[in-house]
């Protein structure tokens, strides 16, 4: 099992670029289902995620292939597809239920197992369910798996008005999938307003579909008989250029974030600010500069996670660290998952002081961090240890980072190139 090696109190200076999102990628992958021509995506990041979902997509019968360096992938859903997503890929990536809505638009029928447990919490598919009930499918749940069709008698799902009882990224994406093949309108209600969904409804769009709200709570698409192909460039990843933000203000230095959304970023750049680094939106990317550790100069940052365009949830472990060598205390309210400061006590093990009270970390800034062996038991709070090590003096080695590989392509050698001492070890 790999681990990263990180020798901290070093600097980051120079320029590093951010790849395309996951969260995007995925979905957009799930989209090549809605039709039977090409798609062509651009700058998808490599990552355990996105082989997860292609091997899904080869399993139902898809055709997709690989081209050019940096991150294009080719899908084609062309006949025969096998509508079925099993237990045995599902079971690693929750993001599989994405397919759910685009194989039951056109084909009438779909069978995808239930994701199972979550380690930061649950993250029921219950309103996904609902949803694409409201729209006229017949769903069944059982022996693990999500069993849709059409009624008997009809090709396309029905548009409807459609109101979630609470704000889901997946579930909004999968109804607005599908809801591009249905017949009349659908109106999604509550709908989540990542710019992961804005941009797969202008992936969509590209391929025929008619959306609009998008970005906003209500999200208007009109249904259309047939989809063609298209070629879209995947968003960049807002968590990503979140994390190297936060990497650099712990450890101080001058850094350009090539394709960097500062526009996405405008609650993690406000908290940044306001702690004292420096962060510029420009043309092509957003530049960090900050004083660093230890400089006493950084100040501590209250915080409370909540949907977008609110702090995210996906950046609250990487800003605890920030937090951890600040000067002063502060709060971080967790109210997405329940289960998400799992990392708090391996960030004590290198000498933060945190303290938990329910969905709240309480932490005290102190001078400095020390190295030492953690072990990563999520994506984000992975992000958050290796950031720690970054700023820590002497040695920390980072234990199961197969979390890391999930949603950071290539962390370690981009961190390299701006100046980290950090290695993988097999």
């Amino acid at each position: 099992m790999d681990k990263l090696l990180i020798r901290g109190g070093r600097q980051l200076h120079g320029e590093v670029r951010i790849s395309g999102a996951k969260n995007a990628a995925l979905p957009e992958m799930c989209a090549a289902l809605l039709t039977d021509e090409t798609v062509n995506l651009l700058n998808v990041p490599r990552l355990h995620d996105v082989a997860t979902m292609r091997r899904l997509l080869d399993n139902m019968g898809v055709r997709t292939e690989t081209h050019g360096e940096r991150g294009g992938l080719s899908l084609q859903a062309g006949a025969p597809i096998k509508p079925e997503a099993p237990y045995e890929l599902v079971k690693t990536m929750r993001a599989s239920v994405l397919a759910l809505g685009p194989l039951l638009a056109r084909f009438g029928e779909a069978t995808v197992s239930l994701p199972g447990g979550c380690a930061i919490g649950s993250r029921p598919v219950d309103q996904h369910i609902r949803g694409l009930q409201a729209m006229g499918a017949e769903i069944v749940v059982e022996h693990g798996y999500m069993i849709a069709r059409l009624p008997q008698g009809r090709t396309r799902l029905q548009g409807a008005r459609i109101t979630t009882d609470m704000v889901t990224v997946t579930g909004t994406e999968n109804l607005m999938m599908a809801a591009t093949l249905a017949e009349g309108e659908t109106i999604l209600e509550n709908a989540a307003q990542e710019p992961e969904i804005a941009d797969l409804a202008a992936m969509l769009i590209k391929m025929g579909a008619q959306i609009d709200g998008q970005g906003g709570s209500r999200i208007r698409v009109k249904g259309v008989e047939k989809l063609h192909g298209c070629t879209h460039q995947v968003v960049a990843d807002r968590i990503e250029a979140g994390t190297f933000l936060c990497a650099v203000a712990a450890t101080g230095g001058d850094v350009l974030l090539q394709h960097g959304r500062a526009d996405h970023l405008d609650a993690v750049i406000d908290k940044l600010r306001d702690a004292g680094v420096s962060v510029t939106a420009m043309e092509g990317g957003i530049r960090v500069q900050s004083p660093g550790a230890g400089s006493g100069r950084l100040k501590a940052q209250s915080f409370r996670t909540t949907e977008y365009p609110g702090f995210p949830t996906d950046m609250q472990a990487q800003f605890m660290v920030l937090n951890c060598i600040a000067q002063g205390p502060s709060l971080a309210t967790e109210t997405i998952f329940e289960n998400r400061f799992m990392h708090v006590n391996e960030l004590i093990r290198l000498g933060a002081n945190i303290q938990i009270d329910g969905k709240v970390s309480m932490v005290e800034g102190v001078e400095k961090l020390s190295g030492a062996t953690v072990m990563a038991t999520d994506l984000r709070a992975s992000a958050s240890l290796v950031i720690a090590g970054l700023v820590a003096d002497g040695e920390t080695q980072v234990d199961r980072i197969y979390h890391l590989d999930r949603g950071y392509d290539q962390m370690e050698i981009k961190l390299r190139g701006i100046g980290a001492d950090i290695e993988r070890v097999k």
